[in-house]
């Protein structure tokens, strides 16, 4: 879903050095390589560590290290890597998930004859490469190059092409754009929580006396209606963008696993702030907009001025419900916990970072692909508890009417909330694998 833009950039917490280096480059950059990052910080020495998943991986699915991809060492699951040639299914993450977030549906489509793979993205996991100091070029972090990931991983498995391309979340936006961009490449699309933005447009027919589209309100003008609330809010795009948030979870209190605990059940159908999620509608003003909004959850919605870690502290589980928890066992959030404390988040945040008060680089790149259209073959797997895809004005359903040519249609996941393919897999395996046969 589109944010609407605003010309604060100071914001965002890039150096004004980055800055720089991204105006000047703003013209070329779509199709130039990226800029080598720096030595990673985060650790590359994988001897000490346990194997990835510890334990909880289903058979059949196994970790590899894929080296000189776009300049990464790609940490990647694979399933159905026993026989050669199978047709090759991509599944791209999500905010703040792992390739092992796919471990549940990944034997489904190995048992139906696909070689699943899911990377740990740029910034994530095991998956080393690229800088995570907080003022590091932002360039190799736009959503372009992101995608050229993507393509030099396929490229690196010995493919030209894949089955399907699979995004969850913010691996939404990778995965739209793959379409959009190498349908030959990616000529099947499944998005996973929410659909995809399209592309930012120049204004058209100007020349001609058309007016030059406004929004209706910037981004900075919501905020200081979300300011006005009672309680006071701050959307939680907005913080994660902030170097507090860098800051915040570099230290999490009581640690990480249980940070993940608590996020994950905030985020899911078990939590009561998401369900029987009211339909919005739309709306003129920022003031209208704030009012509205403030009835998402508060993960969404933050109160200003506590941290992200404070919020979910907040609404963190009973340990009945802890014990009982059958789709994130204990020993799974662990997995979440252990490589976040390894890892970090500043790669993870960096999405948000150059996705908000409209940084110029980012938006240049993609308006290179005005008004083009995904002419592939798309679906939507939605989770009715779920709002990431249900904020969308006029609901999920919505989802599809513009920028497709071949939209097959909003799958509706029952008992699901953000993590659908983890809450619900059987389900998000079948709708995936139907697809799959639907291509033949």
């Amino acid at each position: 879903m589109s944010d609407h833009q605003s010309n604060n950039t100071n914001v965002l917490g890039i150096s004004r050095r980055a800055l720089l280096a991204g105006a000047s480059g703003v013209g070329t950059l779509a199709f130039a390589a990226a800029t080598p990052a720096r030595a990673a910080i985060v650790n590359s020495d994988f001897r000490n560590l346990p194997p990835y998943g510890n334990g909880t991986l289903p058979a059949g699915i196994r970790a590899r290290l894929i080296p000189n991809v776009n300049g990464l060492t790609v940490n990647i699951l694979e399933a159905g890597f026993e026989t050669p040639g199978r047709p090759l299914v991509l599944l791209l993450h999500g905010f703040p998930n792992l390739a092992y977030s796919w471990r549940k549906v990944m034997p489904a489509l190995a048992a139906a004859g696909y070689y699943a793979v899911a990377p740990d993205c740029r910034g994530f996991g095991r998956t080393t490469g690229w800088d995570d100091a907080f003022d590091a070029d932002p360039l190799p972090f736009l959503a372009v190059n992101m995608l050229r990931d993507q393509i030099a991983l396929v490229y690196a498995l010995g493919y030209r092409k894949t089955a399907m391309m699979v995004g969850h979340d913010q691996g939404s936006l990778m995965a739209g754009l793959g379409a959009l961009i190498r349908p030959d490449m990616f000529p099947r699309l499944t998005l996973i929580g929410g659909g995809f933005g399209g592309t930012p447009s120049f204004p058209f027919n100007t020349a001609n006396g058309a007016p030059v589209p406004r929004p209706d309100y910037t981004e900075a003008e919501l905020d200081a209606e979300y300011a006005k609330l009672n309680p006071p809010r701050r959307y939680y795009q907005d913080y994660w963008a902030s170097p507090e948030a860098d800051k915040d979870m570099k230290n999490v209190p009581p640690g990480m696993t249980n940070f993940f605990r608590g996020f994950y059940y905030m985020k899911s159908a078990d939590f009561p702030g998401n369900q029987n999620l009211p339909a919005l509608h739309p709306v003129h003003t920022a003031k209208e907009a704030a009012e509205q909004y403030a009835q998402i959850p508060e993960y969404y919605v933050m109160r200003r001025g506590m941290s992200m870690p404070a919020t979910i502290a907040a609404a963190m589980p009973d340990a009945a419900y802890i014990k009982g928890c059958k789709w994130l066992t204990e020993a799974e959030c662990e997995v979440y916990g252990q490589e976040y404390t390894r890892s970090g988040w500043t790669g993870a945040l960096w999405n948000y970072r150059v996705r908000r008060r409209a940084f110029g680089p980012a938006i240049a790149e993609r308006q290179t692909f005005a008004g083009r259209t995904i002419d592939v073959p798309a679906q939507v797997v939605a989770a009715r508890e779920d709002w990431g895809a249900n904020r969308t004005i006029g609901g999920p359903m919505n989802i599809g009417k513009t920028g497709f040519t071949q939209f097959k249609g909003v799958h509706m996941v029952e008992r699901a909330g953000h993590w659908a393919h983890e809450e619900q897999p059987e389900k998000v395996s079948e709708l995936l694998t139907a697809f799959l046969r639907e291509g033949g």
